[in-house]
């Protein structure tokens, strides 16, 4: 069964939020990696948001997209109260996802 995944990514200064949706967070973690090093014109790129610190996994693709559309729509303080219930000291998930199977 495909898995989707609703994720937050930030910069080095936790200071920006980007949210996206993708059924493949590890693929994902390093196109953003990209678009950083090769100084692609994206959000994430101009950014520089890289570090994952949050996610939700969803097994339905219209959920996924109903709840990153969600988020998008709250205000930064209400997107920090949902990261700290998960990862209160906003710690990079990037090792742990990279080294998915």
């Amino acid at each position: 069964m495909q898995s989707y995944y609703v994720y937050i990514l930030t910069n080095k200064y936790r200071t920006t939020f980007y949210i996206g949706v993708t059924n493949n967070l590890k693929r994902r973690l390093t196109e953003h990696h990209q678009a950083i090093k090769f100084k692609k014109s994206t959000f994430a790129g101009r950014y520089n948001l890289y570090d994952l610190i949050y996610y939700e996994k969803y097994e339905s693709i219209k959920i996924a997209i109903a709840r990153e559309k969600e988020l998008k729509g709250w205000r930064k303080e209400k997107k920090m109260n949902l990261i700290k219930q998960q990862n209160e000291k906003f710690r990079s998930y990037n090792e742990h996802v990279l080294s998915w199977g």
